[in-house]
């Protein structure tokens, strides 16, 4: 019921509307989405003018139609409480998104823990272009899922440098995900979709305006361990992402251009004030590594395997006991498709089973560990010690 609720006021409210998320604090989504539907008694906090236009847009809401119509697209809406919901997004309190719809095969949670943003200009020269492709594909080597907003310039140069690598890759659209803007990177957004996923706030069949992308970024800095700015003049929209990363505490970092390109004017400001001066992916690395509770796990697989899913189970499973295997072995031996097995590898990698080292995969120190232990309490047979369930 609160995800329905949820996604008919998708429909209703704008995304980040914080009125609209004390409601739902105060009140909860299911009060405030029947209050909307039926014309009850006004809520705090807005005009008259304003309160009838809201129940103006929750009387064209067809929540159900919407629900069927990503289902059939093979799309979900993941909520707040969910499973899938990545918690970190609710650091931004009454402006979290009241949920995400969400394209795509990968446990959007999972991908989440270990992802790092890469945005910039639009309009980027050839300089930033190489920088976000080779930082991503580089983020990507590493087991790092790569986010981004999938506009032109420095957002798509990232997202094809994380595919190009073989790697994981986000793209957040102030769009609705059946309606991927620009237009000119529906291809591109289509293989993100087979390899990564495709997310955002609005419904399906929205459209965006300049002030969606302004509120999208924010999404795109909590989502993430840090963000870094590539290319950005001093009016660019990405510096609106890393100024709600340093809002919401997380690490940005910038990566430095010419003194005499104003295209990098934005990020030099970044450089004189909180941020850190980067110049590859390892760098970064070392960078969000570092972050408090969210740093990499050191102590093993933080589930055990008899948790993960089937599917998670069978890849791992497909895995060598000793050195690395490519992703198109990987698939082979779980029986499914390289796509699958890239989602679900960065999965395990999320929780401390394998790691990846150039275009293998291989299982972790303490995964390998885990496999004998758990095979030492067991028989020959691998049915367990006589006496043992």
């Amino acid at each position: 019921m609160d995800g329905e609720a949820r996604a008919f006021l998708s429909r209703v409210l704008e995304p980040g509307d914080e009125v609209g998320g004390r409601w739902l604090r105060e009140r909860g989504a299911v009060e405030v989405a029947r209050r909307l539907r039926d014309g009850g008694p006004q809520l705090a906090g807005v005009t008259d003018r304003r309160w009838a236009g809201l129940l103006a847009r929750a009387r064209e809401a067809g929540t159900r139609r919407d629900l069927d119509a990503v289902r059939e697209a093979g799309m979900r809406f993941v909520s707040p409480g969910s499973a899938e919901w990545p918690r970190q997004l609710d650091d931004l309190g009454d402006g979290r998104p009241l949920g995400l719809w969400v394209r795509g095969l990968p446990n959007l949670r999972m991908w989440a823990l270990r992802s790092v943003a890469v945005v910039g200009a639009r309009a980027c020269t050839e300089y930033g272009a190489h920088v976000a492709a080779t930082l991503a594909a580089g983020l990507a080597e590493r087991g790092w899922v790569v986010v981004s907003g999938g506009a032109f310039g420095v957002d798509g140069a990232a997202h094809r440098g994380a595919l190009g690598a073989g790697g994981a890759t986000v793209a957040v659209l102030a769009s609705g995900v059946d309606r991927p803007y620009p237009p000119g990177h529906t291809e591109l957004f289509a293989r993100i979709a087979e390899q990564g996923l495709v997310i955002g706030e609005l419904p399906p069949g929205e459209h965006p305006t300049a002030g969606r992308f302004i509120v999208r970024n924010r999404v795109i800095a909590a989502l993430t361990r840090g963000t870094v700015v590539v290319e950005a003049a001093h009016r660019s929209g990405s510096l609106s992402t890393a100024r709600s990363a340093l809002r919401l505490g997380r690490h940005v970092m910038g990566v430095p251009g010419p003194v005499t390109s104003g295209l990098s004017a934005g990020v030099h400001e970044l450089l004189r004030g909180e941020a850190v001066l980067v110049t590859g992916a390892a760098e970064v690395v070392e960078v969000v590594g570092e972050m408090g509770e969210l740093a990499p796990v050191g102590k093993g697989p933080v589930l055990p395997r008899d948790l993960l899913e089937p599917a998670a189970r069978q890849v791992l499973a497909a895995l060598p006991g000793r050195g690395a295997a490519t992703v198109a072995e990987i698939a082979r031996g779980a029986r499914t498709t390289p796509d699958d097995a890239v989602a679900r590898l960065y999965e395990l990698r999320s929780l401390g089973y394998v790691e990846r080292h150039g275009d293998g995969w291989k299982l972790t120190r303490q995964a390998v560990i885990s496999v004998r232990d758990r095979r030492s309490r067991r028989g020959p047979s691998g049915f367990g010690r006589p006496g043992e369930a």
